[in-house]
């Protein structure tokens, strides 16, 4: 179940919770390779706890090029974070990498049983913090951690990542050109 541990607010939100409340409040949808979960500039529609199948959450860049700025694995969850509760435009296009499976949980649904719900609006806010958290961690390592530093923790986190997504996606999730990630990668092997 290392999976989930790709995303390191995982560890700090209550993930039995959200994957119960997905499972049981929602409605198992089908998505097929290419597939848009949600699409930039339009409000997400579902939160998702994901059954199988991996997910890439992409941002259109100034010079129209696409870049990667997330990517999600079965087991994991799938939502325009906190945003879509509250009705905002969506900043990045959420595209199915394989066929996925999804338990889908209404956003608008949710927005409701939050306003209803204190143990609800307590997770919502906790996984809001821990996201956050995240998030700025994320940042933080771009500007402190080396490229290979960075590529090193994410095969650590997800060792069969190349058989799940392209090398042209990690390389943009790392910030990197995908020349440099096959050079990081043909050294590394070079050192095992």
């Amino acid at each position: 179940m290392g999976m989930s541990n790709f995303n390191t607010y995982y560890d700090s939100i209550d993930h039995d919770f959200w994957r119960t409340l997905c499972v049981e409040k929602g409605v198992l949808r089908h998505y097929a390779k290419g597939d848009l979960f949600v699409e930039q500039g339009s409000v997400a529609r579902y939160i998702g706890y994901i059954k199988s199948g991996t997910l890439k959450y992409v941002v259109a860049a100034s010079d129209g090029t696409e870049r990667v700025v997330g990517l999600e694995f079965a087991g994991g969850f799938v939502a325009d974070f906190p945003f879509s509760i509250y009705g905002r435009k969506s900043r990045v296009s959420i595209h199915a990498v394989t066929e996925c499976e999804i338990y889908c949980v209404p956003t608008q649904e949710l927005g409701m049983l939050m306003r209803s719900d204190e143990q609800l609006y307590r997770m919502i806010a906790e996984a809001n913090v821990a996201l956050f958290d995240t998030t700025y961690n994320r940042y933080i390592d771009l500007h402190v951690k080396s490229a290979q530093e960075r590529y090193k923790d994410l095969i650590a986190k997800h060792g069969d990542l190349f058989s799940l997504f392209s090398l042209k996606d990690i390389a943009s999730f790392l910030n990197i050109t995908p020349t440099h990630l096959s050079r990081l990668r043909k050294n590394m092997s070079n050192d095992v």
